[in-house]
């Protein structure tokens, strides 16, 4: 366990680490000079390090908003749950296997097979056996079947998603140098298939013509700003004419401070979403070249897949438009779901997955089907997140039901779904 737990802490659940570990080798073994391996390193992990603090300045600026939305739906039916700091410790055992045989798994198969994708998103890494091993718990496995269950579902992810989703974000980079290894591939191949087909690649998300006294908007920083002004004014206004205590979620005491908030919030997501970036760009720039000593010497033809912020670059106004988008449709979504009584326990908003997977999507639909195709995309995603969450509680509802109505809605859900009805079916 000591050995396990060292492993998952300061290796695999430490992406700077786990990343510049592979820059390491990778460098290593193309036999760079040692001042180059070291640099090179260095700079993934600096640049992976860059990406994580921008997520959580820009998750600073949008988290009060998942909390005052959820008031438009005040909950009705709140899954038991175990959670998910109790299911870590005291399933943190299979969670760490499951994790460690699946990348092995991985890497067997992408060495030998025509499946070349290798997961390499780190913290993806833990979370998906995290979740095989919740439905395994609340279907009733224990012991050697709870391990072999997860473990092969852990690997059966790692091996499927990054490479069914590699034609669609080729068609976002123009080329095959890295793929998804993120919970966002049933939003992309499901809003890519519909872009695909009822879109227009004729025009972008990207070709933003404006008049030269609005050329500022182009910059990303600046609009991602003004955009969650707005939208914590309407938010704030909507709540107020409901007579609901939104200075609560926004932590304020009274209105005096209000004006402030929302123009800091606003700042503070531009600020964060300039820094992704930047790590983004830093650590592709590193990360990318010292893969290849992985595909000349270990795994020919391997595919990194990596976090799905890589994409953002190809399309910013797409991922702010998929963001917003999703949004309003996913809470509209909520609001019709609550009132037919179609799940069984209360689905929030989920601002974290709007903007992350829901953005995603609204890339590779903007590649696959233009302007239009961003828009189907993101509506498609904002339906579909809920479903896919109100759904998946079912099946973790004595395990991991709270960590999950925050950050599912996607892949997490989607699997959380098929593992639970295969152990219905067949049971182990």
């Amino acid at each position: 366990m000591d050995v396990l737990n060292f492993i998952i802490n300061n290796i695999f659940g430490s992406a700077p680490i786990f990343l510049a570990l592979i820059a390491f080798v990778g460098l290593a073994l193309q036999k760079k000079p040692i001042s180059d391996i070291l640099a090179g390193t260095l700079k993934t992990a600096i640049g992976v390090v860059i990406l994580q603090q921008g997520t959580n300045i820009l998750l600073s600026g949008i988290s009060p908003l998942a909390t005052s939305i959820a008031m438009m739906n005040p909950a009705t039916s709140v899954a038991p749950s175990m959670g998910a700091d109790v299911f870590m410790e005291e399933y943190g055992f299979e969670i760490g296997v499951a994790m460690i045989g699946g990348f092995l798994i991985n890497l067997l198969v992408a060495r030998f097979t025509k499946w070349k994708a290798v997961f390499l998103t780190g913290h993806m890494l833990y979370w998906f056996p995290f979740v095989f091993t919740g439905v395994g718990v609340c279907a009733g496995l224990e012991g050697i079947p709870l391990l072999i269950t997860s473990s092969v579902f852990t690997a059966i992810y790692y091996v499927v998603a990054p490479n069914i989703i590699r034609p669609y974000v080729r068609a976002v980079t123009g080329d095959d140098s890295f793929t998804l290894g993120h919970p966002s591939v049933i939003l992309a191949l499901v809003g890519g298939f519909f872009a695909k087909h009822f879109g227009d690649k004729s025009k972008s998300t990207e070709d933003l013509k404006l008049p030269k006294s609005m050329s500022f908007l182009r910059e990303i920083a600046v609009t991602g700003s003004l955009v969650i002004m707005l939208v914590y004014t309407v938010v704030t206004i909507i709540l107020h004419f409901m007579g609901l205590d939104y200075l609560s979620a926004y932590g304020l005491a009274d209105n005096s401070g209000i004006v402030n908030f929302i123009l800091m919030s606003g700042l503070t997501f531009g600020a964060g979403l300039t820094v992704l970036l930047l790590g983004v760009r830093m650590m592709i720039a590193e990360i990318v070249p010292a893969f290849t000593g992985f595909q000349e010497k270990l795994i020919p033809n391997a595919v990194p897949a990596y976090d799905c912020p890589l994409l953002f670059p190809y399309a910013p106004n797409a991922v702010l438009i998929g963001f917003l988008i999703s949004m309003t449709v996913s809470v509209i979504t909520i609001i019709v779901t609550s009132s037919l009584g179609i799940f069984k326990y209360t689905v929030i908003p989920i601002v974290i997955t709007c903007f992350f997977e829901c953005g995603t999507a609204t890339v590779v639909g903007n590649a696959l089907g233009g302007r239009r195709g961003a828009y189907i995309a993101a509506t498609i995603s904002g339906v579909l997140i809920v479903f896919l969450m109100g759904f998946s509680l079912y099946f973790v509802d004595t395990t991991i039901a709270d960590w999950l109505i925050g950050n599912g809605g996607q892949d997490f859900s989607l699997w959380a779904i098929i593992e639970g009805l295969f152990l219905k079916v067949l049971p182990i």
